[in-house]
């Protein structure tokens, strides 16, 4: 059978796939368009298998809130590079995961893998990234949701589609919820009140500062006294309610609160890329060695 341009057009348009991989998958199946749709697939399993265990940092972070704003979720979905990551296709599959996450009650990836990410197509939310790996050529992978719900409200911040934030709060109002939000992302707490630090942490950190203070020379109570003011430092600086309020440096952010009688439950924070071990590629070295081989 002779594979037209149409016909490839035609797949090209319903799969997004490249346009010599349809010809390619048309010729296999004689033609049959909807046998070389299963093929694509097949195709691109077997490549995102082959992609599977390379590093993927870079991405987009997304989020879906609920109409009464008391449900929300946070998604980092990654690829290998930003020039993907800005592709209107990932853009899309990222914000359609938070959507799903949302309305599957989601706080893992492999429970969305089942769901169903295009119904015309019949592909589940696997299936699609699994096609997306074949179309854009890199690694992709749901690396992690949060799933947040509240009795009060949630506030949701997201800066430049790389850092997300969801603030959930017993009391208060949408507009400081908000704000907190992008306080949270400026400012990184690592907990809402400074009773949520670990023992654990505070001995490091007592540990670190006493050093510190006995090479001043200075009398054991002295050196007690100052390691005791430095902790209570540290204890405002990491926690948000100790912090200075991003909008008002000169107020922390529990008067902040007082004043408006809200309360905090608890915040996420995603930054994309952030725990994962990025590779260092020199591309001249690579460029040269090609160049000379």
């Amino acid at each position: 059978m002779e594979i037209t341009a149409s016909l490839v057009k035609e797949l090209r348009e319903r799969t997004g796939a490249a346009m010599m991989d349809c010809k390619n998958v048309l010729k296999e199946t004689a033609g049959d368009i909807e046998a070389a749709i299963q093929l694509l697939r097949e195709k691109g399993a077997i490549k995102a298998a082959k992609k599977g265990d390379r590093i993927a940092a870079e991405g987009l972070i997304a989020f879906a809130v609920s109409a009464d704003h008391r449900k929300a979720v946070l998604v980092e979905v990654n690829c290998e590079t930003d020039f993907v990551a800005r592709a209107e296709d990932f853009i899309q599959f990222t914000q359609k995961v938070a959507q799903l996450a949302l309305q599957n009650n989601a706080h893992d990836s492999k429970q969305l893998n089942d769901v169903i990410f295009d119904a015309a197509e019949n592909l589940s939310v696997e299936a699609k990234r699994q096609a997306l790996i074949a179309k854009l050529g890199e690694n992709i992978n749901i690396r992690r949701i949060a799933l947040v719900t509240s009795h009060g409200l949630i506030g949701a911040y997201n800066h430049g589609n790389r850092i997300g934030v969801l603030v959930a709060m017993k009391s208060g109002e949408m507009s400081l919820a908000k704000e907190l939000a992008m306080h949270v992302a400026a400012l990184q707490p690592l907990v809402v009140s400074p009773e949520q630090i670990s023992a654990e942490l505070i001995e490091k950190e007592r540990e670190i500062y006493t050093v510190q203070a006995a090479e001043s020379g200075k009398p054991a109570d002295i050196v007690a006294k100052m390691v005791d003011g430095r902790i209570k430092k540290y204890l405002d600086e990491v926690s948000l309610l100790g912090q200075p309020f991003v909008k008002d440096q000169n107020v922390p952010v529990h008067k902040v609160l007082a004043a408006q009688k809200a309360e905090v439950e608890s915040f996420v924070r995603f930054e994309v890329g952030e725990g994962v071990e990025k590779q260092v590629v020199d591309f001249a070295s690579e460029v040269m060695a090609q160049v000379k081989g």
